[in-house]
């Protein structure tokens, strides 16, 4: 599960190995990884709700490496 980019307390990762029926997505991990959320990359929207409080901080640190997280699953998933 590569790490694609860690900032504060949130590590955004792409698993090797996902669902074909899955749209491709970032998983958010936060503090040490018990609490977890995913976005989609088509369209930045979360795919599960983000702990409370969180859910602007997290989405303002994906849109700022947004280019680099898509271009990591696409190189990953080779699509």
């Amino acid at each position: 599960m590569p790490t694609v980019v860690t900032e504060g307390q949130y590590r955004f990762v792409i698993r090797t190995h996902e669902k074909e029926f899955e749209p491709p997505h970032v998983h958010v991990l936060i503090g040490g990884g018990d609490d977890e959320c995913r976005i989609r990359l088509n369209d930045g929207t979360y795919m599960d709700d983000p702990p409370p409080g969180q859910f602007r901080d997290i989405l303002d640190v994906y849109e700022q490496h947004a280019e680099e997280i898509r271009a990591t699953w696409d190189r990953i998933h080779q699509r």
